[in-house]
């Protein structure tokens, strides 16, 4: 299958450049020069990611990545020709999935591209082996359709929310520090704060209410169940 991919640049010739190259990979591309399009796009025809620039007209990158973060987990690869790490820590906190500074080899983009939506994919859980329904509690996890129940009734997640909750269930009442989570949920090479763990938690927290996803004060969290 072939990935969509929505690249989001208002400099004609690096926009140009950038699908040509995508192109030549195999990849489905849709370029624009504005956010504003580009939600035109998601609206209508989601990618399957995104490489987006953070100094465009209108809308900026920022709060376009923002704006996709309430509804969806789809990989974000900034462009920018900011290369503060201040800048780099806010793109990469906001949402984006990997931070790329300007010029940069279309190679080294491509590379990226591919490492990133091989991330993306469901996660392969160590030392456990396959099961198609995990319980905890009121908490029904069916991971061969990555499907969540929260007693009795279908919630509708995002991926990330779908492998810490997984990945949770699987190991009840043990705690995981915040490092832990990030290396096993946004992959070893995650450039960003551990604050993305605390989002992804209070996002879980508020979708499946009273949800015994405990806090570890000083260390992590846990998903309790008395029951084990």
């Amino acid at each position: 299958m072939t990935n969509h991919i929505g690249v989001v640049e208002d400099d004609d010739n690096i926009q140009n450049i950038v699908s040509a190259y995508l192109k030549k990979e195999g990849f489905e591309i849709t370029a624009m020069e504005s956010a504003e399009k580009a939600w035109e796009l998601w609206e209508t025809q989601p990618p399957d990611l995104w490489i987006l620039d953070i100094m465009l007209p209108g809308m900026d990158g920022y709060e376009f990545c923002k704006k996709i973060r309430q509804e969806s987990d789809v990989p974000i690869i900034i462009i920018s020709a900011k290369d503060d790490e201040v800048d780099k820590i806010l793109g990469l906190e906001l949402g984006g999935d990997d931070y790329l500074t300007k010029p940069f080899s279309p190679r080294e983009l491509i590379a990226r591209v591919k490492r990133v939506l091989k991330r993306s994919r469901p996660l392969a859980q160590d030392d456990h082996s396959p099961q198609d329904k995990i319980k905890a509690g009121e908490l029904l996890i069916h991971e061969s359709d990555r499907r969540i129940f929260w007693h009795g009734e279908e919630e509708d997640i995002t991926t990330k929310e779908f492998d810490m909750l997984l990945l949770l269930a699987k190991n009840v009442n043990r705690a995981f520090s915040r490092e832990e989570l990030l290396i096993k949920i946004w992959g070893e090479d995650y450039f960003g704060s551990d604050r993305a763990v605390d989002d992804l938690v209070k996002r879980l927290r508020k979708k499946l209410t009273d949800i015994p996803l405990e806090t570890v004060w000083g260390y992590g969290y846990r998903l309790r169940n008395e029951e084990e």
